[in-house]
């Protein structure tokens, strides 16, 4: 028997500068934050928090995404490694893309242009520690 998923409850990436990682996640996308250690915490709530590794998660919609600041900064992502290959974002329309190419190009994030695969469209991108990122938006 399958067990029976209904969808996911979060994706967390391991990333080398939690500062630098912020920064390019809270610019680019500007998620809510759902979970991060407050500056003036207790040692109660550290403790209660310590699942966070000093990072942050944000709310999405449908789930949680979250940056796990552990990595050595000698370490570099590569998609040919087992592992992540890359996480992609969904968006409603070709538009929403043309409007995030722009975005990015404001933040001086280089980018694909976008392509057209048939069932939708994609903007690739990378994040700061080379993370592979893309925005998907359906064929209307």
């Amino acid at each position: 028997m399958s067990i029976p998923v209904t969808g996911y409850a979060h994706v967390r990436l391991t990333v080398t500068d939690i500062a630098r990682s912020r920064e390019f996640y809270d610019s680019v996308f500007g998620f809510d934050v759902a979970f991060e250690v407050p500056d003036d915490a207790d040692d109660a709530t550290r403790e209660q928090l310590a699942f966070l590794f000093g990072g942050v998660i944000y709310q999405v919609p449908g789930g949680l995404f979250g940056l796990r600041p552990v990595a050595s900064p000698r370490d570099g992502f590569n998609e040919d490694r087992t592992g992540l290959d890359h996480l992609s974002f969904s968006v409603a329309s070709r538009a929403d893309l043309d409007q995030a190419a722009g975005r990015l190009d404001e933040l001086g994030v280089g980018h694909e242009p976008v392509k057209d695969i048939g069932a939708g469209f994609l903007l690739e991108f990378r994040d700061p520690d080379n993370i592979a990122l893309e925005l998907f938006a359906p064929a209307s």
